[in-house]
């Protein structure tokens, strides 16, 4: 079992930044992936970013590359994700998840195992 929480979500207007943090606790981790997703009012939930936890790997979506970084602190089982230049389309609640099964980064929702309640992040124009 794994357990994830959110936290850092806020209001922010277009142009500044917030720091999500994910905190993760349970199993002993090994061939994890984690993730970051999101999902706007009325809309499907999307991937924004994902890292492997043992070689640190990344990936990113096309809507969030060069704005947004995603890493991890190893022996505090913390994950972060470093948002930048926000727009007002990043609104949404975004969420924390991991994929247990393998080291390969997936970017369907379906493929992660546990997820966390979310933190909602609000871009005013």
């Amino acid at each position: 079992q794994v357990q994830l929480e959110e936290s850092g979500g806020g209001l922010v207007q277009a142009g500044g930044s917030l720091r999500l943090s994910c905190a993760a606790s349970g199993r002993t981790f090994s061939s994890v992936i984690l993730g970051w997703f999101r999902q706007a009012p009325g809309k499907e939930r999307e991937f924004v970013a994902a890292i492997s936890w043992t070689g640190g790997t990344t990936y990113y979506a096309d809507s969030v590359k060069g704005r947004f970084t995603i890493a991890r602190e190893y022996a505090k089982k913390m994950m972060y994700l470093q948002m930048n230049s926000l727009k007002p389309e990043d609104t949404a609640a975004y969420y924390c998840a991991a994929d247990l099964k393998t080291n390969r980064i997936a970017t369907m929702s379906d493929e992660y195992d546990y997820w966390g309640q979310g933190t909602q992040v609000t871009v005013s124009s």
